[in-house]
């Protein structure tokens, strides 16, 4: 089975839109190429003919699943290529591929699209949106507490190669030295349908270990300390939840957890807030067009914006307190948001079902992270 990306005819679909959009010219070219390493580019090969360079690019980058840095080049073509497409045909060829590799590139579990309803900005609009402004101070302290988090992939107790290059992630501390993020995150594996997240217990462990979590990186880059991990105390592929015993304690507080599922009644919108670690790079936090779209008792649903890297985000109402774990994006159909139908709704884990997951199979685990939140003065709600 390939390893590629997409197979040859979609590879011809994205170098026919590029044609139609007008992007196969000399002067594009580098545009397309933004935000990807500048070692790598210089190993494209260069062809004469502007429409054979476009070809060349894309059967070479489909090839290769991330640099060294953790980005995935296909990946910033295709998002510079719907930045350049005004054209609508050519422009959702690329929007289509970008979904699909995004998902594949970060190993986000495939899921069915739930049933769904529309939701009307007119709600939007009635309700009183302000908040204190010491919510800010709030985010601020709870964003401490987030971590980028990269894991080296193995393979039979070594190494992952070729291309064994690390997987980047979100995590977050739910207890003091206990790191949460998704089990696809810690799994480390992103390419095919059939060999994604198949990983020996052995190998798993190893990733986990050889993970590193790095605090306080926010938008000036700078290279903060990176923390080991111990051990992987806990996961389960279903939830798409994994705990880390971080190599340490952690001199800053826990997040606080949801102990009840959220829920979400027709006509009364909750905001949801993630922190996150997009692509891998700086901290960046979600505080707009975050509505939540619907819940159930496993699933939160919710139109804040994320992108590859955010897998194992916190996603927190209003108060900073963490409902649910953010894992991936689910395709929906007959959704409209703010005037426009959407394609995707994103989706998380509801913390209450991590919770309780826990205590029936981890209880050890399960009540370290109970008396954490009791530590934290009565704020976490009911017991855990």
């Amino acid at each position: 089975m390939s390893d590629d990306y997409f197979s040859s005819d979609e590879i011809f679909e994205l170098y026919q839109a590029a044609l139609d959009a007008g992007l196969a010219d000399d002067e594009v070219r580098p545009l397309l190429l933004r935000g990807i390493m500048p070692r790598y580019k210089a190993l494209l090969p260069n062809r004469e003919a502007p429409g054979v360079q476009v070809q060349s690019d894309l059967d070479e980058m489909n090839q290769v699943e991330r640099l060294v840095d953790g980005t995935v080049p296909l990946e910033a073509w295709l998002r510079n290529a719907v930045a350049q497409t005004t054209e609508a045909a050519p422009r959702a060829v690329f929007q289509r591929a970008l979904d699909k590799l995004v998902r594949d590139s970060a190993g986000e579990p495939d899921v069915p699209a739930p049933p769904s309803a529309a939701e009307t900005k007119e709600e939007i609009v009635s309700t009183d949106d302000t908040l204190p402004y010491e919510f800010l101070q709030g985010g601020i302290v709870a964003g401490a507490s987030v971590a980028r988090i990269k894991v080296p992939p193995f393979q039979g107790g070594a190494p992952l190669q070729p291309n064994g290059f690390p997987h980047a992630g979100t995590g977050w501390l739910i207890a003091p030295g206990l790191l949460v993020t998704n089990h696809h995150v810690v799994t480390a594996r992103t390419r095919t349908a059939a060999d994604r997240g198949v990983v020996a217990p052995a190998d798993l462990e190893l990733q986990a270990k050889n993970s590193r979590s790095r605090f306080d990186y926010g938008a000036d880059e700078t290279e903060t300390e990176e923390v080991a991990a111990e051990a992987l105390l806990a996961s389960d592929p279903d939830l798409d939840y994994a705990v880390l015993r971080l190599a340490g304690q952690q001199e800053r507080p826990p997040l606080r957890v949801a102990t009840e599922p959220l829920e979400v009644v027709p006509g009364e919108p909750v905001a949801v807030n993630i922190i996150q670690h997009p692509g891998g790079q700086p901290k960046r936090v979600a505080l707009r067009n975050n509505l939540v779209f619907e819940t159930d008792d496993k699933d939160v649903r919710y139109f804040t914006d994320t992108r590859g890297g955010s897998s194992g985000s916190p996603v927190l109402t209003d108060d900073w307190k963490v409902v649910a774990l953010h894992r991936g994006a689910r395709r929906v159909e007959n959704v409209v948001y703010q005037g426009k139908n959407e394609a995707f709704v994103n989706a998380g884990t509801q913390l209450s079902s991590v919770m309780r997951h826990l205590a029936e199979h981890s209880p050890a685990v399960h009540a370290e992270i109970a008396a954490a939140q009791a530590a934290l003065g009565g704020q976490s709600g009911p017991e855990v």
